[in-house]
């Protein structure tokens, strides 16, 4: 019993993970329509740059800080240079220039940086929680990642269900011609969401680079995992990418706990195209046509 509650808390902690990285791909999804393969390289150059505030001896709130503007920067630069001159080819187009920025990142980042790992310090105390004279694999920096998670969550549904600037956003990714003859920047309102991403990008780097490696490839397989989270959810529901990262991440620490960690990959896939089949929308999406 003992084994099985600490696999499905450290599922837990893991789980929050994947689904910060599956918001950030949901905001790009659902302002944009554009699933964004380049979001793991974004969150890697972020966290770089607040591992460096940190290496310098900022404290670790002042590299979040670093990390979060960073990213509201990056996001709003990608979505102007790049994304913009071929959101009106080929939905193909897009996601061929987010592959490329990926690669692109990721080499100036081992040019920059080094190919090194580096050890990022968490925020809060790493010892597990004791209950009942057991010491649970839960420590308050796991506590503080679900939290922020569930608050960045919040924070999303409320944008875009109760405020001006979220119906913008939405109607300028379904329906920018129709946008536009009310009113809307749908411009402005494409990198505004693209910023928002990448600052929930950030976020998602720093949280997770306590339990990794920072290094310019690190961040791979949290994306395969986080996206893989936001399509269980559905790529357009906010809390959809929490509730498909927190069930991916206690079905992969029950199969690394009591299968092996050699198959965790293989049982991703297993998830990924189980779910493809039966409701392809993701258990909280709804059907609908991307923007051409």
């Amino acid at each position: 019993m003992g084994r099985f509650l600490d696999l499905t808390l450290a599922g837990l902690t893991s789980g929050a993970v994947y689904a910060a990285v599956a918001l950030a791909l949901v905001l790009i999804w659902r302002s944009t329509r554009i699933v964004n393969f380049a979001q793991g390289g974004m969150l890697m150059v972020t966290t770089f740059l607040a591992y460096t505030v940190v290496s310098h001896g900022g404290s670790y709130w002042l590299a979040l800080a670093v990390a979060v503007l960073s990213g509201l920067v990056l996001g709003a630069v990608v979505e102007r240079l790049l994304v913009r001159p071929v959101e009106k080819r080929a939905p193909l187009d897009a996601v061929v220039v987010t592959f490329g920025l990926l690669v692109l990142l990721q080499g100036l980042a081992g040019m920059i940086f080094g190919g090194t790992p580096r050890s990022y310090p968490p925020g809060f105390g790493i010892t597990g929680f004791r209950v009942a004279g057991h010491q649970l694999l839960f420590s308050p920096n796991d506590l503080w990642v679900i939290l922020v998670v569930l608050g960045v969550m919040a924070a999303l549904a409320v944008v875009f269900r109760r405020t001006s600037l979220g119906l913008r956003m939405r109607s300028a990714a379904f329906a920018p011609e129709v946008a536009r003859l009310l009113g809307v920047r749908v411009g402005r309102m494409l990198t505004v969401g693209w910023a928002l991403a990448a600052v929930v990008g950030a976020i998602a780097g720093v949280l997770i680079a306590p339990s990794t490696f920072v290094s310019p490839t690190a961040f791979d397989a949290t994306l395969v995992f986080g996206f893989t989270a936001a399509v269980i959810g559905g790529l357009d529901s906010p809390p959809g990418a929490v509730v498909g990262g927190l069930a991916l991440g206690v079905v992969l620490s029950y199969v690394s706990g009591y299968l092996g960690p050699d198959i965790v990959t293989f049982a991703t896939l297993v998830v990924l195209i189980f779910v493809l089949m039966v409701r392809p929308s993701g258990l909280f999406g709804t059907s609908a046509g991307r923007r051409v």
